[in-house]
Order: structure tokens, then sequence, then C-alpha cells
């Protein structure tokens, strides 16, 4: 691989660039490590408040936006072909130097600054300072929280460093556009300080009391009966959707529709409140198009959801998401719909949402993952396979993006009538299932993923609960999915 000179600041580094070194030399890397005087340290107000969220939140440390006491400097073992400025002022140099602006800043408490204004930050990996080689669109998983949405920004830099790393050792590093860098901005203490009083605050009180009366998240699934163009056609939900019932101390998510035998079943993710671990459940439909009584049909020791099903080889099969337990495990069906056996782990990991598609002669898998830290709906990956049980291979430009607007798959490839491939993917710009959009697949092979930017949704209709984030049909049934406000005390909206 690279031998890589690492620059981090000389005093008060922080732990999110001690944690980019040791993943660079686990990833093969000959690492050396320079220091340089570095920008001053973050405020008061801002330890002060990180202090406070994270016992809020109960978050034990480490954390990535922690200052660690030094980062030893270290020689490597041969001249430096690439060096990642760490510290955001590095000299320029004859040796190619990559480094990172957060929001156009080279301070990196930028970042702290706009998740506590409540904006998402858009980190860039900038070459010698002109041309922009990699981007990425972190995702924030917990608005309310500037010092977990920090958490999340952080764990994206890091792979975003590391990703530049190996695009530059494979020769594949691309030029973007040229870099505006406001340097460290003189003024980023009072900046933090404003947003975090002005906006973050409030924002938190406000999300404490909606929490108080609501529950945190219920899903709830639509469905309907048409011979109609769906929403993969039109990009809108359009009318004639029912609601399935649920009893409130528990949702549906998630939603895969399957016919078998004429009948059709919707699979879903049954999430009791009470336990915080879902399952899978089928409902039945009848012959006039109503539903039966959910029932469990697969339970594991960790969180399941998302659960697709399929029919290949003369066997029903389903790929569960299942990234709490560690691995992607593919299960077949032994009795069909209640019986499900482990047939094949497919990927190890934190995956999330795994998505199927066959091409070319090849099974591909498009999914999220988390890399470690961080949210698990912002890095892209895709795996490839010449059989469904693999063996299956990462990509080798994975992580193919890493951007919160179209990174996780949100239900099944459509192809549609003009022969196009469309993959739902989640938006996360509004926060976790806050829309939908439609992404064409543009090119898949072994050397390029390119997808088309998203389509939205336009929710305009008559289904009640907006914030989607699946999209599913099977033949004359389509199924959606969307978060409702629903009340604590009464388990009703």
């Amino acid at each position: 691989m690279l031998a890589i000179e690492v620059i981090v600041p000389q005093s008060a580094p922080r732990r999110w660039q001690q944690v980019a070194i040791e993943r660079l030399a686990a990833d093969g890397h000959d690492v050396a490590v320079l220091h340089q005087p570095g920008p001053a340290g973050w405020p008061a107000a801002a330890k002060a408040a990180f202090r406070f969220e994270q016992r809020l939140f109960r978050r034990h440390g480490p954390h990535l936006a922690d200052r660690v006491h030094a980062i030893q400097a270290r020689p490597g073992n041969r001249p430096a072909a690439l060096r990642l400025d760490l510290a955001g002022n590095a000299a320029l140099s004859d040796v190619p130097t990559i480094g990172l602006l957060f929001d156009g800043s080279r301070a990196d408490l930028s970042a702290a600054t706009a998740v506590a204004t409540g904006r998402l930050p858009v980190i860039e990996a900038v070459l010698d300072r002109k041309a922009v080689v990699g981007q990425a669109r972190p995702m924030v998983d917990k608005r309310e929280s500037t010092a977990l949405g920090t958490e999340d920004v952080f764990a994206r830099a890091i792979t975003l460093v590391r990703s530049v790393a190996r695009a530059f050792a494979a020769g594949r590093l691309p030029h973007e556009a040229t870099a505006e860098t406001r340097g460290h901005g003189e003024r980023a203490s009072t900046a933090f300080t404003s947003a975090y009083l002005g906006a973050a605050l409030p924002r938190l009180g406000r999300e404490a009391l909606r929490r108080a009366r609501f529950r945190h998240a219920h899903w709830r699934v639509g469905y309907r009966f048409t011979d109609a163009p769906g929403v993969a056609e039109t990009a809108t939900l359009g009318t004639g959707w029912s609601v399935l019932p649920d009893p409130g101390d528990h949702f549906y998510a998630d939603p895969f529709p399957f016919w078998w035998q004429d009948q059709p079943f919707v699979f879903v993710e049954d999430y009791p409140h009470a336990t915080g671990k879902a399952v899978i459940s089928v409902v039945p439909f009848d012959a006039g198009g109503l539903p039966g009584t959910p029932r469990v049909v697969l339970e594991e020791a960790h969180h399941l959801s998302y659960p697709q099903v399929f029919e290949r080889d003369g066997a029903v099969w389903m790929l569960p998401e299942a990234s709490a337990g560690g691995r992607l495990m593919l299960y077949r069906a032994s009795s069909f719909p209640d019986g499900w056996v482990p047939e094949a782990v497919l990927v190890e990991g934190e995956i999330s949402d795994a998505t199927l598609l066959e091409h070319d002669g090849l099974f591909w898998l498009f999914a999220t993952d988390r890399d470690g830290h961080g949210s698990t709906s912002d890095m892209l990956v895709v795996f490839s396979a010449p059989a469904l049980t693999g063996p299956w291979r990462p990509h080798p430009a994975n992580p193919i993006l890493i951007d919160h607007r179209m990174a996780r798959p949100g239900g099944a490839f459509v192809r549609n009538r003009e022969g196009r491939i469309l993959l739902p993917v989640q938006d996360g710009t509004l926060g976790y299932g806050g829309g939908l959009g439609l992404a064409e697949l543009l090119q898949l092979d072994q050397q390029a993923v390119r997808l088309s930017a998203p389509r939205p949704i336009d929710a305009a209709g008559d289904w009640p609960y907006p914030k989607i984030h699946t999209l599913n049909r099977a033949g004359r049934l389509e199924v959606i999915d969307g978060i409702a406000a629903v009340r604590k005390r009464s388990g009703k909206k």
C-alpha cells in the first residue's frame, strides 16, 4: 500500500485524528506521524456542552471529539508518497497533500458549529488546497444533540480519509471541483457559543418535551392493490392507500410484499416498544384484499428488520437486516410463510438494508456499512458474488459514496417499463425517515458503480404519514410506510 505522512496538531489533537491513523495502519499503509502547531483549542462553551449532552444521553467515552493528551510522532519506513493534513495548516510540499474542509473551513470545530446550528455539514478532501478529490455528507442520527451529531460527522471524516488514501493508491482519485477555503476562522469560538445557545439548546428542549408526550418513533405500513402505474413510475404517492392496523404498543415498518400460490403476503419489521428489539412478522391477505392478523415468523437474539423476500431456484428466501448481530444472514423458507432456517452468512459487519440485484450474470448487494463509528445511513457499499450464497466480495471502489441523501436503500430494485433500473433510496436531509427518492442505476460493473441523483417522491395523495422510508411492489400489491405521532399514554394518534 502507500507510504503516508499524517500531520496532526502538536497540542490538543482529537481522538478522531488518532483513530484515522490507526485505521490507515490497519489498512496496510506505512504511516508516519508528524506534528504541526495546530489551531487554538475548542472553547470552554463547546467542552461544557459536550460533557452535558454526553451525560444526558448516557454516552460513555471515549468519544471521537475528545481531546487526547498527544499523538506520538513516528517515522515511516519509506519516503512518503502522500501527505494527509489533519492539522489543517500544513505548508504545501512537493509531496501531494490532502487536507479536510469542514463546511469550507479547515477547523474541525466548524463541524460542531454546523451541527449546533441544525445543519448537516459537508466534508471535503482537498488536494494541494486546490481540487476536491473526495466528499462526504454525513448523516446525523440524533439531530437534537450537538455532541452526538458531531460524533457522526467525525466518524465519516475517518471514513473519507481512508477512502481517499485507497483511491490515491489505486490511481483513481477524482478531481471534482475547485475548493473554497475559509481557513480556521478567527471567530470560531464565538460562532459555536452563539449557535449552541441560540439553536441547539432550544432544539434539545423541544425534543425533550416531544418525547415526554410521544413515542420516539412509531411507523405505520400502507398498502394498496392497483393495476395502474405505481410510485416508481409516477414518483408520487397518489391515492388509494389503506393503513395496516397496529395495537399501538408496537409498530410495523419496512414492508416487503410477496405472492405465494396466488395469495399475497406482506413481511414487516415488527417492533415492540417494550423490548426495543424487532422481529419479522407476516401479514396474510385474503381474496378480497383485506389483511389478516400479523404473526411472528422469525426472531433472533438481535434486532431484525427490512425482510426482503424473493423466490429463486425453486426456493423462497429472506434477507433481513441484522446489523445489530454483526452479520448479514440469508434464510431459506422451510415451510412458507412461517418456517425459516439460516442458509449462509453473506457478509460480516454492521450491514444495513442490504438490497439484492441480479445484473450481468452476477448477484449484487447494495447496503450501508457503519464502518465502526457514526450513522448506519450514509455510507453506501456494494458487494458481488457468482452465486446467491457467495462468496461475496466487496467492490474495489467501496465506499461508493458517503451521502445522507441517497446512501441507504429504501426498498427492492425496480425495472420500469423503459427497462431502466431504479433503486428507492432514503433521504436523511430532514432526519431518519424524512423521505424517499428514486435513483437510476447508471453503471454497475467491477470498475465502478454510478447512481443518478435521486428523483424525490412527492407525498401528495391520501397517505396520512408523508415521512416515508420504504417502497415496494409485487404484482398489484404496493406497500409503503410512514412515521406517525403516537402518544405514549394512550398508544393512539
